[in-house]
């Protein structure tokens, strides 16, 4: 009776001592949890980082947008551009690489072109010249070949679905789009919108109107590099000198 009574307590001692033990040292499982729980929260912050980042930027080219001289126009750019063309077509280099150096000299002066206005969407957006990864997670850009702010032709502006082309989902056929430049602010109305394959550049080709073409991924919710582009295609209905306003 002495030895089973014994034999209880020592048992008893036992299963003491493994619960205690696991009790001191976690789970293979409890520490995979707190390592994708840790790795959770420093993705959160680098995402929040970003976003900061993208609006702060946003805000500091739309605040240099309006202490430009109102008496800047678009042709400034214009005859930047003739000036870079015409050191191209004296060089031996292509016409592709001529059009980068011409948005890389634009961009030297790290001030917007234009600024995009969507009343509907409540978007401002500062207009960059070029469509390079940096540029676009800054602001929206011009697609290089296209007209230039102030110009008849077709202006096309790229940006990223995911940012500041978002709300472009929402957009419909008789919205009003506003291109502000430091001359002048010109009015377009959205009269077509369509989703294309990447190669359908014929979108970006001059219009019978002046017109504004807004380029970005599609579908808006797809994971991954998405398959189509979301166009949206405005036609100019009015010119106005451009007054002091702050975004």
């Amino acid at each position: 009776m002495f030895h089973y009574r014994r034999t209880l307590v020592n048992r008893g001692e036992l299963t003491g001592s493994i619960i205690q033990g696991r009790k001191r040292r976690p789970s293979f499982w409890a520490l995979i949890e707190y390592v994708f729980l840790s790795l959770g929260l420093i993705l959160l912050a680098v995402f929040g980082a970003l976003l900061f980042e993208r609006a702060f930027s946003s805000r500091v080219f739309l605040h240099r947008f309006d202490s430009l001289d109102a008496t800047r126009s678009a042709s400034d750019f214009h005859g930047e551009k003739e000036r870079v063309s015409a050191e191209s077509h004296s060089s031996p280099r292509s016409e592709q690489q001529g059009d980068t150096r011409e948005r890389g000299r634009s961009n030297q002066a790290n001030t917007p072109l234009a600024v995009l206005h969507i009343p509907k969407l409540h978007l401002a957006v500062p207009l960059l010249d070029g469509t390079d990864s940096m540029t676009l997670n800054h602001a929206v850009g011009r697609i290089a070949g296209t007209a230039w702010p102030g110009e008849s032709g077709n202006i096309g502006i790229a940006g990223h679905r995911d940012s500041f082309f978002r709300g472009l989902k929402d957009v419909k056929v008789g919205d009003a789009i506003e291109l502000k430049t430091p001359k002048e602010t010109d009015t377009y109305i959205v009269d077509q919108i369509q989703i294309v394959t990447p190669d359908a550049v014929d979108v970006l080709l001059p219009r019978p109107a002046p017109s504004v073409t807004l380029v970005t991924c599609y579908p808006f919710y797809f994971v991954g590099s998405a398959p189509q582009r979301f166009i949206v295609n405005a036609s100019l209905t009015q010119q106005i000198e451009s007054e002091p306003h702050r975004y």
